[in-house]
């Protein structure tokens, strides 16, 4: 069973820094936005095909009603989730099968 534990530690440690980069990144390009980059630039191009496919759905279901993308912060508040929630049950998990 101590192979499971392992395991299951190991994607806990890789989801988590997966995770902890992908915020980041959100933030980078949340704080890029403020600031209107060149669009040609090829790192800021990255980050927006990066973030956007996630942004979109999000945006598109909020709205600018209130005139401030608030998008990536339900973001970062589902990351958190996700790392609060799963990365800790998968840590948990593999402890108890060590």
């Amino acid at each position: 069973m101590f192979v499971f534990g392992n395991l299951f530690h190991a994607v806990a440690a890789i989801l988590d820094t997966i995770l902890t980069i992908y915020m980041w990144i959100i933030i980078i390009s949340a704080l890029l936005s403020w600031v209107s980059p060149d669009p040609y630039n090829p790192i800021v191009r990255l980050l927006y095909s990066v973030t956007d496919p996630v942004l979109r759905p999000i945006r598109r279901r909020l709205g600018l009603s209130m005139g401030i993308d608030i998008s990536p912060m339900i973001v970062i508040l589902i990351i958190l989730f996700a790392k609060y929630f799963i990365v800790a049950t998968l840590y948990d998990l593999a402890s108890k099968m060590r």
